[in-house]
């Protein structure tokens, strides 16, 4: 049952990135919870903090098929140090604008959209690098302390932000991310350099294509982007939380999304179970549908504190979901498809944040959180439902089964570039 901590063990360059982005992500998840404080305070206005999660949706997709296809073929350490650097100059920018006597909203859309499209072509590099450095069958317990180091970042940190934005303005938060960035730059100077695949494709919009065949040529896969984006679209609460501290008090505006990486810390903690299940599939439905129940429990609390107990289930549910979905990604997936596989992936699992934080301002204003919050919860469970129905393969796939399957695939392929060299 107890978290198995062998990746940290075994890499030297796995724990310079997994302590240097957990500092990292502590000072980002001050930003995360400022940004959308400081825009409700400036506009008063859920729905305009839901825009804040659309500005972040188009440079995200549109760069994840860039960064996707980079990874596959240039040095993922140079990515790594690019765009690690580039997300501290968006945070700087933030700082600045935050000491104005009147800050620009366009300043805040702008850096949010800048920090998404960065993330977009830095992920992809850093699942790739992590599935070179780490052998297939650590990476469920790579997953487990991934989450962990989320966890960690999403409880203590909005917390903390939310009582320096109420109390001592969102200059100090800004402030206290861009220090933040001196760990993980720290981390990506420091890893050794990676090389990719033999024979690795250019990036093309031809290989991108062939990924994106791929991805929905398996059911097992599809299963994990959709679910994903159905549970998250309709249920994801976080551009409320600004409307929600209102309500149950300002200093509470930290307390929402450190109650679902609580549950989710707890989670990853307790995964240590997960490893023996094989049915992949069908625990990504359950958990889901049990993200969805939590939120409509949620929105239906007029205490904090069962309000918060709830946010906490959520979180729990959410984890297990992404436990089985990143075990499903890293242990069946190509090594020469791994890049733009994980444009892919991250594409599935902020699509659903970002599109649904949008909807459910939009949805607040106009006729209430509560009814945004319930309806949203009903609309999950029944969206996964026939998700995973439409799915069949999806719910009755086998983790050993999709090993096996990522092993002929790259022996096919090794043979294949023998044979071609061989011809030549």
């Amino acid at each position: 049952m107890l978290l198995d901590i062998s990746p940290l063990k075994i890499s030297r360059d796995y724990r310079l990135l997994f302590f240097g982005q957990l500092i990292s992500f502590f000072g980002s998840m001050m930003t995360f919870i400022v940004v959308p404080w400081q825009m409700y305070e400036l506009t008063g206005s859920s729905a305009m903090v839901g825009y804040i999660y659309l500005a972040e949706f188009v440079p995200m997709v549109v760069l994840a098929f860039v960064g996707g296809a980079w990874a596959d073929f240039f040095d993922k350490r140079r990515l790594l140090r690019l765009t690690e650097m580039a997300q501290g100059l968006a945070s700087a920018v933030l700082l600045v604008n935050s000491l104005l006597p009147e800050p620009k909203i366009w300043v805040l859309f702008l850096c949010v959209a800048a920090h998404a499209g960065l993330a977009a072509i830095q992920r992809p590099a850093f699942e790739s690098f992590i599935q070179k450095i780490i052998p297939p069958e650590l990476m469920s317990a790579v997953m487990e302390l991934n989450s962990i180091r989320w966890s960690l970042g999403e409880i203590v940190s909005p917390a903390i932000a939310g009582v320096i934005a109420v109390k001592l303005g969102p200059s100090i938060a800004y402030a206290l991310d861009l220090v933040t960035f001196a760990g993980t730059l720290y981390a990506v100077y420091a890893i050794a350099a990676v090389a990719p695949p033999e024979n690795a494709e250019r990036p093309s919009w031809q290989g991108i294509k062939r990924a994106w065949r791929y991805a929905f040529s398996r059911q097992e896969l599809l299963g994990t982007y959709f679910i994903d984006i159905a549970a998250m679209f309709f249920a994801m609460p976080q551009a409320l939380y600004p409307a929600l501290a209102i309500v149950f008090g300002a200093e509470y505006v930290g307390f929402f999304p450190a109650a679902i990486a609580s549950g989710a810390l707890v989670a990853s903690l307790t995964s240590g179970w997960t490893k023996n299940i094989q049915r992949h599939g069908l625990m990504v439905t359950l958990a889901a549908v049990m993200w969805g129940v939590a939120i409509i429990f949620f929105g239906l609390s007029s205490s904090i504190w069962l309000a918060l107990a709830f946010l906490f289930a959520a979180g729990f549910f959410d984890m297990i979901s992404g436990i089985f979905r990143g075990s499903i990604w890293n242990q069946t997936i190509p090594n020469y498809l791994r890049g733009r596989l994980a444009s892919i992936e991250m594409i599935s699992y902020l699509t659903g944040p970002m599109l649904g934080s949008a909807k459910m301002g939009i949805v607040a204003e106009r006729f209430g959180v509560k009814i945004a919050l319930v309806s949203g919860g009903v609309l999950c469970v029944v969206a996964v439902a026939g998700a995973a129905l439409f799915l069949p393969k999806f719910l009755t796939y086998d983790g050993r089964e999709g090993v096996k399957q990522k092993e002929i695939e790259e022996a096919e392929r090794a043979e294949m570039l023998r044979v071609s060299e061989a011809e030549f």
